[in-house]
């Protein structure tokens, strides 16, 4: 067997990442530089976007009754688009989750008029609006004011013992002092001679490490704040993703259909001229048996050996068609037994690899799995020249996406194999897609191919 059947698998795809780890404290200022960036510069962009949208909007409502208004109230729905998604990109810059947009219509879609009329009955460019004209401007300057509060803070109370003293002027001594003040609340009645300026420097120094201390955990706040109203007001609908899902889930059922018709379509054909063409040779063959049995008893027996070998062709051919449907052993047994008992079949030597539970798939996916390994296999027999066979089969579980039943195929053949429209590899990606999986095909000239098969599932029990 070639060498090349003991090259490490390719990395199967999963299709969406692993859920983050909960990070701590002191790993929340490697974000904290971020989301200074992206709240310092929140008021300016959303006192810019009010000016523009603002301008735009009630300009374009002054000039409806002379037509123009209408194409510069869709400008300003556009600008707002435009000025929402500059939000989304900044909360993703900032470490934030991504958000989801609303599916736009593409531009050109529908003609020139529908690209201008189709932002007045989407409710997205008027929320998208909202947040330009009204909700953004008011959250930022509450958030750029404590973002400010916090940073001043912060520097003047650590560093204001080096350069207070450097005030010309400065304080007399019968100033307000707010350590002084701070003192007396909580240590009522106290007599501590405390000089006013050391004083104020350490309190103002220990009220910098407090603002310090909280930086990250109010910037968090703050962005999450931001992040709140944008997933709310800027993000896609449920009900987008729920259209988008009952598609992905009508398509599926669409491409699953097809293929299970050209499987059954197949199979009649095949039915069709083989045992049953057999059958009625049989038929024949028992009728003149049956005339010539008391005339000519030699010609009779001749007739049953050949009949005899026609039914023996015509049961091989029956359990070659079957093996398109879940044999008793699979039923009886599971799918790592069905799996090792198509590599026994093979004519070309087979190496398993199999590790599977035992009873955590459910039936249809393991007569799935069953089927097509078992097209596989002959196709690497019948088509690819092949010397060796690999099949390997597992699962695996990815936390967020679920589980995943492998199933992969290679063999040392020729080569040149793909899924194309009409041929035996694109009516199993129909058959995976169908069950919401992933198809591999990676066969360049000269081979080797490999063909992976990934089948969600959920385990039974």
């Amino acid at each position: 067997m070639s060498t090349e059947l003991t090259a490490p698998l390719p990395q199967a795809a999963a299709p969406a990442a692993a859920p983050p780890r909960r990070r701590g404290y002191w790993s929340m200022w490697a974000s904290t530089p971020r989301e200074l960036g992206f709240l310092i510069l929140t008021m300016p962009i959303a006192i810019t976007g009010l000016v523009v949208l603002s301008t735009a909007f009630f300009t374009g409502l002054g000039l409806v009754t002379v037509f123009v208004g209408i194409f510069i109230v869709t400008a300003s729905l556009f600008a707002a688009r435009g000025f929402g998604v500059l939000e989304l990109v900044r909360l993703r810059w900032a470490g934030r989750p991504e958000i989801a947009q609303p599916a736009w219509q593409r531009t050109g879609e529908g003609g020139f008029w529908r690209g201008v009329f189709g932002p007045y009955v989407d409710g997205h460019y008027w929320l998208y609006l909202l947040h330009g004209m009204v909700v953004n401007p008011i959250v930022s300057v509450f958030t750029w004011s404590i973002t400010i509060t916090w940073v001043s803070g912060s520097l003047a109370g650590l560093t204001g013992w080096i350069w207070q003293r450097y005030i010309p002027g400065g304080r007399d001594e019968d100033a307000f002092w707010l350590y002084d003040v701070v003192l007396d609340f909580l240590f009522p009645g106290n007599t501590w001679a405390i000089d006013h300026r050391t004083g104020e420097a350490v309190f103002e120094f220990i009220l910098g490490l407090v603002f310090l201390a909280t930086l990250p955990l109010v910037f968090r706040g703050l962005t999450k704040l931001h992040e709140v109203i944008a997933r709310g007001i800027l993000g896609a609908w449920r009900s987008e993703a729920l259209e988008r899902e009952v598609a992905q889930l009508s398509a599926s059922r669409g491409a699953a259909v097809q293929a299970e018709d050209a499987s059954l379509r197949r199979l009649e054909r095949d039915i069709h001229d083989g045992p049953q063409q057999r059958l009625v040779r049989l038929q024949m063959d028992l009728a003149a048996i049956e005339r010539k049995l008391e005339r000519d008893p030699d010609a009779a027996r001749e007739l049953l050996g050949e009949a005899r070998d026609q039914a023996r062709e015509t049961l091989d051919e029956l359990r070659a068609l079957s093996r398109g449907f879940a044999p008793p052993i699979l039923q009886d047994r599971g799918l790592a037994v069905g799996l090792r008992s198509l590599a026994t079949r093979s004519p070309v030597p087979v190496e398993v690899e199999i590790a599977l539970p035992d009873a955590s798939l459910p039936s249809p996916i393991e007569r799935n799995a069953y089927f097509v390994v078992a097209e596989l296999l002959t196709n690497a027999v019948k088509h690819a020249e092949a010397t060796g066979i690999r099949l390997v089969a597992s699962t695996r579980d990815t936390g967020e996406t679920g589980h995943w039943l492998d199933l992969w195929v290679i063999d040392n053949g020729r080569g040149g194999a793909s899924a194309r429209p009409g041929h035996g590899l694109a009516g199993l990606a129909d058959r995976v897609q169908g069950l919401q999986g992933i198809f591999i095909v990676d066969s360049p000239e000269g081979g080797p191919t490999t063909v992976g098969a990934h089948i969600p599932y959920v385990p039974v029990g």
